[in-house]
């Protein structure tokens, strides 16, 4: 993808040579706050992960018998907030993002380094405020639903503000990565040799810039009306409450492409690289990331069709949620016409690629039936949504970025990951995770509710297989986990390029050095050139 004038510094110059709390907490490199992004998000991976398997102990019986009802409204009020706003949001954008980006357009460092660091800090003071509030902890759910929220004795003034620092990090990381893409791209570098991670991420970072600014003013308003009374979602003082839910859902659907376009971006640099095929529809995968931003913004209804909206406005809404599914259906077309006839290598990052196609498919076909007015209303609040939620969100998300630790794990450590365990790993998690979710489904279309501690005594026995199956997740997870830490320190030595890539970043030393190229890298071609062989 470059000429020769894209030389690698092989020293010691590394961004992992330097040790001390003050090299790192106090650190511009965009590499290093990406590292330091990665623990704080996985950290609360692995919290809400350990809530989410009390929650499911609990079920396993239809009435009360580990904790009380009160405690368990805690504990997955704790699992949204900690998965959604502590790991899932920033998890790939924050972390992965800002350690590749700047290396995937050839420049040394993103805009603005300052800000960068700034945001981490501030992402951490937003953290530390959301854990003050276990206090007088939140059993609202992770969306705050107004009246109670406004009402109820729990902390909510205090996480929302937590939340609102957290998304304050959101915005200057989003603002950094647009500056970063529009200025700081090697020359020869045009817009269409951009690698779709990249496209992925710039779309990603419109809407953290335009949405997360409505549910910062949210969070603001339900505190000032239960600091000073001020009525805007109280009936009582004028207010409505269903104001709330058109805000929440006006940030929180566009949100939720924040959570999937980094995720197929991901997924786009390696199905290329794995099945020695250039990408199949470079620039309708581009181009389907900006219409999937774009027409994000105006799906929010399709959460309240029982709300009591309008005849018309339901239709309406109805009907842009199938719309959006075009480009998502344009990027799963384009991903499978480029495994066709390639030579593929099933090691585990794109295992984990394979796994996201073949989730998120299940994922994007169950969607239909909720966003469709007939179906919506008798599947609304079961554990149908609940899987739904899960299949796009953890089958897609999350194992994208499962499939993004296991392809740049080389990169970032100058470590191999042992692929035996890494496939050993995945075994564990693929059947554990559809053991666990696709069988909710099933307690959907049975009526059981969920958020409900207490379910009907029939419902038991698909209670007991969805807990098992998470204990098989888990041990899948325990396994990756496991094998990360053992190869980051007595794993092979990893070459500069071990895939055999063509984008940027492969075209430096693992892990690369400080400010990344001793020369900035001239580009002159396409970054999926592939051939048959990965040699």
């Amino acid at each position: 993808m470059t000429d020769v004038t894209a030389h690698t510094a092989t020293d010691d110059r590394g961004y992992l040579t330097e040790k001390g709390f003050w090299s790192w907490a106090a650190t511009l490199d965009h590499k290093r706050i990406g590292v330091m992004y990665f623990y704080t998000t996985f950290l609360f991976f692995l919290l809400g992960g350990l809530l989410a398997l009390v929650v499911r102990l609990e079920l396993m019986t239809p009435g009360p018998s580990l904790i009380s009802d009160h405690a368990f409204d805690v504990l997955y009020t704790m699992h949204g907030n900690m998965m959604i706003f502590l790991f899932i949001i920033p998890a790939i954008p924050s972390a992965l993002g800002n350690f590749f980006i700047p290396m995937m357009v050839g420049a040394r460092d993103v805009a603005f380094p300052r800000l960068n660091l700034a945001g981490y800090w501030i992402f951490v003071a937003g953290v530390i405020v959301v854990l003050a509030s276990l206090v007088q902890p939140m059993d609202t759910g992770w969306t705050f639903y107004t009246p109670y929220s406004a009402k109820t004795g729990a902390a909510v003034t205090t996480i929302s503000f937590g939340i609102f620092l957290v998304g304050m990090s959101s915005i200057v990381t989003g603002l950094n990565f647009i500056v970063t893409i529009h200025q700081l791209r090697a020359p020869g570098l045009t817009w269409f040799r951009l690698p779709l991670f990249i496209w992925a991420m710039y779309a990603t970072s419109i809407i953290q810039v335009l949405a997360t600014p409505v549910v910062g003013v949210t969070f603001l308003l339900l505190a000032a009306e239960r600091l000073l009374g001020v009525g805007f979602f109280d009936p009582a003082k004028g207010g409505d409450p269903l104001l709330f839910q058109q805000f929440f859902w006006f940030y929180s659907h566009p949100v939720v492409y924040v959570m999937i376009l980094p995720a197929m971006g991901i997924i786009t640099e390696i199905i290329p690289v794995f099945s020695r095929k250039p990408i199949f529809g470079y620039k309708a995968i581009a181009y389907s990331s900006l219409s999937i931003a774009f027409i994000g913004f105006l799906v929010w209804g399709h959460h309240m069709f029982v709300s009591g909206m309008s005849n018309t406005a339901s239709v309406i809404f109805s009907f842009l949620t199938f719309f959006v599914a075009v480009p998502t259906g344009i990027k799963v077309f384009n991903w499978i016409a480029t495994l066709y006839r390639g030579s593929i290598f099933l090691d585990s990052p794109m295992l984990y690629a394979l796994t996201f196609i073949f989730l998120f498919i299940i994922g994007g076909l169950t969607g239909p039936f909720l966003g469709a007015l007939a179906t919506n209303v008798p599947l609304h609040d079961t554990y149908f949504v609940v899987a739904h939620f899960h299949y796009t969100i953890m089958g897609g998300t999350v194992m994208g970025y499962f499939a993004g630790l296991h392809y740049w794990f080389p990169k970032m450590t100058g470590r191999m990951v042992n692929e035996k365990v890494a496939k050993l790993a995945w075994v564990f998690i693929f059947i554990g995770f559809n053991i666990t979710f696709f069988t909710m489904f099933i307690l959907g279309l049975m009526g059981m509710p969920r958020r409900y501690a207490e379910y009907l005594p029939q419902q038991q026995g698909l209670n007991i297989v969805a807990t098992v199956g998470s204990w098989i997740l888990a041990v899948g997870v325990l396994i990756m986990v496991g094998n990360f830490i053992r190869d980051m320190f007595h794993g092979a030595q990893a070459t500069a390029n071990p895939w055999h890539s063509k984008t940027l970043e492969w075209q430096t030393a693992s892990p690369p050095a400080t400010e990344n190229f001793e020369e900035i890298p001239v580009v002159t071609e396409w970054p999926y050139s592939y051939g048959k062989k990965k040699e």
